[in-house]
């Protein structure tokens, strides 16, 4: 576990590393400013004040003589400090500028990716844990930076400067306190490993947190119509009892490390201490000096005593990207062949040829289709009618290659869809599913996406033809209203129109209605019946319906039953046949 853990922790170094890169002279003056930085204001400094010292040990220095024997101390003081001053806005500057670029590629990473992923993945995982996910890598990598260009490079950089000018100085005083920062820092890294674990675990529980937060609110119609409110309390309640839990632990941890680090801190300035008290007497170090040895190393202590928060910001870190970091390493399960070509659809002929396939995300594997064959001639419109479970929208699913088959072949115009993109795939296809998608958008962006540039004619005309335009003209806005998320603001009816509409806007040479009526009432399926008729002409048209009436007047219906070919026909033939088809029109007919 411990192992797959680092894996995580240095796969997200690889993303953050990959994009910082990308901007590498920001990243580079994000370094030198920070270094700069340090160097003038925390040595520049103590290091001219050191050289008055000592020049004021030696020698009484009269009131005419200070401008002439210190001005160029007090010129190089002024100018240490302007340097200082300048470096820090550089260090402001590059840094902002970093978070900003970074951030924006981050992001456009992880949308990429999801929307890449499959609808198993989706299907598997919280809508509004993904968001949440995608928010924490993102904001963790400008945690991350701040934490490196504030505190890191300034800390690595004392400690160099510190050997670097001491060392030749008082090299006793350099060797003691480097073993003991070597102890000190080797302590806090292994109490940082053992962090780890808790803030990837407390990250964790805060996704659950969201995810469950976004999907009661998402589905609280269906809390409050059933009564559920308090239900649904307990069970936020339950996951935020586990974020307060893993927190503490990681707070405990946390507050041991800096105990720890506290001291080391003591012991360090009691060394420090010994040698200022007795360093000019044992060892002849210069006042000067002395002054260098304290401010540096005080400087180094607060700097040292820092690294507590310091690593459990990094850890924190981490752990909000853990998540994420682990979905980009996810390999896609419905992914383009290297080179893949797009999709060239002429005729539109459909062939599912020696099909196998079975739902393998639920643990143990369900077989759907098995050896199953089926031929769709250009034009045709066919019926998939039968019980639920009998296969009819994984077909539609295996078409779209919303998931992937694991034997035989599925073809349109003799191309084989697993050897073309996805996205031209789906451009010649237009889809209604059983449940209207709509954005948070206005009608008219909803009807047009699968057409961005139409215009408003031509969009006001697919209302039209889906019998929509009546509803939206009585609408405040018309068709600048917002539909509200998931088309919330309008009835059943009136998204499914949307959603006709947008596929009529989409004009593909394929057609997929999947229960496409089923949110009408008699009357609005009635008046759709003919706009869906004139869509279907010259369309290979595959429609999903439970209620037969919607596909007895289409060229051909297959019924299916347990993922196999039970009837194929037209409905009159079919009703003859007084078969499978001909039981479900007739308890339908007496339903009626």
């Amino acid at each position: 576990m411990n192992r797959y853990k680092n894996s995580v922790t240095g796969r997200t170094v690889y993303y953050y590393g990959k994009a910082t890169l990308k901007h590498w002279p920001y990243f580079l003056l994000d370094i030198l400013s920070s270094t700069g930085y340090a160097y003038f204001l925390t040595f520049g400094n103590p290091m001219i004040i050191a050289r008055i010292v000592d020049r004021i040990s030696t020698s009484r220095v009269s009131s005419d003589q200070v401008f002439s024997v210190f001005g160029p101390d007090i010129l190089l003081l002024i100018l240490c400090n302007v340097m200082g001053q300048v470096c820090s806005k550089l260090q402001d500057y590059s840094l902002w500028k970093l978070q900003i670029l970074v951030y924006y590629d981050l992001s456009t990473l992880c949308f990429d990716v999801l929307c890449n992923q499959s609808m198993t993945f989706h299907n598997n995982r919280y809508g509004g844990s993904l968001v949440s996910q995608t928010s924490k890598f993102a904001n963790a990598y400008n945690m991350l930076m701040q934490t490196l260009t504030y505190s890191v490079i300034p800390a690595a950089a004392t400690v160099v400067f510190i050997i670097v000018i001491l060392l030749p100085l008082v090299p006793l005083y350099v060797l003691i306190v480097a073993v003991f920062l070597v102890i000190y820092v080797l302590v806090v890294y292994h109490i940082f490993r053992r962090l780890q674990k808790l803030n990837a675990e407390t990250a964790g529980a805060q996704n659950r947190l969201s995810g469950e937060l976004s999907d009661s609110i998402t589905n609280i119609l269906a809390v409050k119509t059933s009564g559920r409110e308090q239900y649904e309390k307990d069970l936020f309640e339950q996951i935020n009892k586990e974020v307060y839990v893993t927190d503490s632990r990681r707070m405990r941890g946390s507050l041991f490390s800096g105990a720890v680090a506290s001291s080391m801190i003591v012991v360090i300035m009691a060394i420090l201490t010994f040698f200022l008290a007795g360093g000019n007497a044992w060892f002849g170090i210069s006042p000067g000096t002395l002054v260098m040895m304290f401010s540096y190393t005080n400087n180094l202590t607060l700097r040292f005593n820092m690294l507590s928060s310091v690593m459990q910001s990094i850890n924190r870190s981490f752990g909000d990207a853990h998540d994420m970091t682990v979905i980009l390493d996810e390999p896609r399960l419905v992914a383009d062949v290297q080179n893949a070509q797009d999709l060239h659809v002429t005729d539109g002929e459909i062939a599912f040829r020696d099909l196998t396939f079975r739902y393998t995300d639920a643990g143990m594997p369900s077989t759907v289709f098995e050896h199953f064959n089926l031929h769709i001639p250009a034009g045709q419109r066919i019926g998939l009618v039968g019980k639920s479970g009998s296969g009819k929208t994984t077909l539609t699913r295996l078409l779209l290659r919303l998931v992937d088959i694991q034997e035989g072949q599925i073809l349109i115009d003799g191309q084989e869809i697993s050897g073309v993109t996805q996205v031209s795939l789906r451009r010649q296809i237009a889809y209604v599913p059983q449940e209207p998608l709509l954005f948070h958008r206005t009608i008219a962006e909803n009807i047009a996406y699968g057409r961005p540039d139409a215009t408003f004619e031509q969009i006001r005309q697919a209302a039209i033809d889906a019998n929509a335009l009546e509803f939206i003209d009585q609408l405040p806005d018309g068709f600048d209203t917002i539909t509200g998320e998931r088309g919330v603001k309008l009835s059943g009816g009136q998204r499914q129109r949307i959603a006709i509409a947008r596929a009529i806007m989409t004009d593909a040479p394929i057609l997929v209605l999947d229960e496409a009526t089923s949110a009408l009432d008699s009357e609005s399926e009635q008046l759709i019946q003919s706009a869906l008729q004139n869509l279907m002409k010259g369309r290979t048209s595959i429609v999903i319906a439970h209620r037969l009436s919607t596909v007895a007047s289409l060229d051909r219906i297959v019924v299916l039953k347990n993922g196999e070919i039970a009837e194929d026909g037209v409905h009159g033939d079919l009703l003859k046949k007084g078969g499978e088809y001909a039981g479900l029109w007739a308890r339908q007919t007496k339903m009626k």
